[in-house]
């Protein structure tokens, strides 16, 4: 099988600008690493979560996608 190369996004030139910064994930509560390959948008190295930053005199980091908390299905112990 012969793949075409000549609609290779990253073969069209296309630039990507990743840039890592440090902060406070409001999600996980870590100091840790942000990841973003977009201008206002990063994910955080630690759990996952995809953060917009917001600049308004002093940088924070918005969480996009907030999930609620699901607990884990535990088995029910029955004494007797």
């Amino acid at each position: 099988m012969l793949i075409d190369m000549s609609n290779n996004f990253f073969k069209r030139g296309a630039a990507l600008k990743a840039e890592i910064t440090n902060g406070k994930c409001p999600t996980c509560h870590q100091v840790t690493m942000l990841v973003s390959v977009t201008r206002d948008f990063y994910r955080c190295i630690t759990c996952g979560s995809d953060l917009e930053q917001k600049v308004n005199g002093i940088i924070k980091y918005i969480p996009l996608n907030v999930r609620p908390h699901i607990p884990e299905n535990k088995p029910e112990i029955k004494n007797g």
